[in-house]
This record gives structure tokens, sequence and C-alpha cells, in this order.
């Protein structure tokens, strides 16, 4: 992509909202391991808001997501009424600022700054565990509650699995994807039929934010969720679709900033007794644990093969979507079930 001046976009974007505000300085905070650009801006009188500017995917699903989140935000209980940062308003609407120009397709969201408390250590102790199972447990009945007042998602698991479909025909999607059609389209069409199986459709669907490593959230000194930031992943679905990530966090091995996706995780002692500590809080149905395997194959086919090269930067992407054909994706198979099932006495 040619040298685009992402500041001058966040600028015109806060202009557009409010000269009466004049902007001091926009400094780059963004993690740089993604495509997604965020700033903070910063004000006369030490006043900030956060600017994300991403150009991605598609604009009307970009303000239906963010208008969930802000809606969300409002209407969560306690103890979770402020875990996420809200979204500035212009009147009545969510503030979004569109740029288009012949080479970008860009979008502006503002954010009041969110305060950060305690992260995660890379490695939890086994009652570490538990309690983080209670927590997510809880914090998974709350989104439930208030599911039916968030404004409708016309996003599903299926018509992102039928846009990859569609993209792996396009001359784009055969460049990219070039000697793997066949693969992506056998685990697609596995991945209908095995949803199917499941009654997909019955699952409560809730909001759900996928990506939990330990970088996005923060916690209290007792394990209780504090802030979450970095939606991109942000989708209403069944809670299952943040299991992997949950695994990931408890892991043996930790969570770690090294990009891999492996499936076993899901089925290690430890994240056995993070489901148990789930279950008595928050109990899982039997369908639901047969659609984790699904949920991963998902993860794997939508966020690693589908938009990975916008998610991650190339060196990360390219890296990804190897071991997805090699490994991840055939591993789907061997995900033990029963042995979940019966961890959970279900």
């Amino acid at each position: 992509m040619p040298h685009i001046d992402f500041i001058a976009i966040v600028r015109e974007a806060w202009e557009s909202y409010d000269q009466s505000r004049v902007i001091k300085d926009v400094k780059d905070i963004s993690a740089h391991v993604s495509t997604n650009h965020v700033y903070q801006i910063k004000f006369e009188g030490h006043q900030s808001v956060i600017a994300k500017l991403t150009y991605f995917g598609y604009y009307e699903h970009f303000v239906e997501d963010h208008s969930i989140i802000n809606s969300l935000s409002n209407n969560l209980p306690s103890p979770y009424e402020n875990l996420l940062s809200r979204s500035l308003m212009k009147g009545d609407h969510l503030y979004v600022y569109r740029y288009q120009h012949s080479i970008i397709d860009a979008w502006v969201v503002f954010y009041r700054p969110i305060e950060i408390r305690r992260k995660l250590p890379r490695r939890l102790e086994p009652q570490q565990i538990k309690t983080l199972g209670e927590e997510f447990a809880r914090f998974h009945k709350a989104c439930h509650a208030i599911r039916n007042t968030l404004p409708p998602s016309s996003k599903t698991l299926k018509t992102d699995i039928d846009h990859l479909l569609e993209l792996i025909h396009t001359d784009i999607g055969k460049y990219e994807h070039r000697t793997h059609e066949d693969a992506i389209e056998q685990h697609c069409e596995a991945f209908k039929f095995q949803t199917q199986k499941v009654g997909i459709d019955n699952l409560p669907r809730i909001p759900v934010f996928v990506d939990w490593n330990i970088g996005n959230f923060s916690v209290t000194d007792k394990l209780q969720l504090f802030s979450r930031w970095d939606y991109d992943w942000f989708r209403m679905s069944s809670r299952m679709l943040d299991f992997y990530f949950f695994s990931r966090v408890v892991s043996h091995v930790g969570d770690r900033t090294v990009f891999s996706y492996n499936i076993s995780t899901l089925w290690e002692d430890r994240f056995l007794s993070f489901l148990q500590s789930y279950h008595n809080v928050n109990p899982l149905t039997e369908s639901e644990v047969r659609f984790l395997p699904e949920a991963y194959r998902f993860f794997i086919l939508n966020y690693v093969i589908k938009d990975g090269r916008y998610f991650f930067h190339e060196i990360f992407a390219t890296k990804l979507q190897k071991e997805a054909y090699e490994t991840y994706l055939p591993s789907v198979e061997s995900f033990p079930v029963d042995t979940v099932l019966k961890a959970l006495n279900i």
C-alpha cells in the first residue's frame, strides 16, 4: 500500500467531530502486530481521547459492531458497568468518520480512555485458574442477561464462512490461497455440517470478544474483570467462541506474544479445571461442548485464513496461514469431546 498519512486522517476526523477542541498532539499507540491503528489524541488541559482507525472489512459492519459495543458498555450490570470503553457520540448517534480516497476507504471511531488495573501473569497458578473460570462465567451470565437489549447484528458464522468460500474463487483469493482451495472448501463444508448437527441456531447469541489474550484486559487483585479493550473480533454469537482464548490464557506454557494457535490447549488439565469452575457457576450444555472444536475451526478459517492478512502483519499472517493448513485445521478431528464431557459430568 502507498504511504498514507493516518495521523492526518485522524486529525481530519476529529475536526469534523468538534473543531472547538484543538488537538495538541497525536501519538501512535498501536500494538504494531495488526493492521489496525490506535492513537492517543491530547488536547490543552491534559484531556485526551483514543482514536481507532481501520480499513478492512465493511464500513457497515464496523458501524454495526461499535454500535452494539457502545450499547453493551451502557447496559452491562454491576460489577461490569465500567468494564468497556464508551465511544463518543455526536447528538444521538455513535460518531464514525469515513475517509474515502481512491487508494483507501478508512473509518475512525473515538473512545474515552479506559483505566487499566492489573494484568494477569503469563502463567497462572491452579487457584487463579479456578477463580478466573468463575469470573468469566459471571461475565457471560451478565452478557446473556442483556443480550436482547442490544442493536441487531447482521453477521453470523455462516455469512463469514460463505464469504470465505466466495473469496477463494476470486482472483485475489486464488492468488493468496493457491493450492489450498480444496482444503478450505472441505473444512468450510465440514463446519457447516457439524454446526447444523449440534444445532448452532439453538445456541444463545451473546456478545463475545473472541480475542482474550492477556494484553486485552485487566483485572482487580481478586481477579475480577476490571477493564477490556481491543474490540477487533467482537461479534454476537455463541459464548463458546470465547473459550479457545480462555484456554490459551490458562495454558501450562502461559499466554505468549508468539503467534501460534495449536488446538491442544483445549484439553489440557489446566483448561479442564477452568471449565469445571466455569460450569459450576454458568453450566454448559452438551451441544455447546460439542460445538467447541467447531468454534476453533471457525476461528482458524475466519480470522487466520480469510482475514489473516488484515488482522496481522504479513510476517505473522504468512506463518499462521502455513501452520493452519499443515497443523491447525487437520487437528480439529482429533478433539476429544468425550473427555471434556466426562470432566464436566455431562
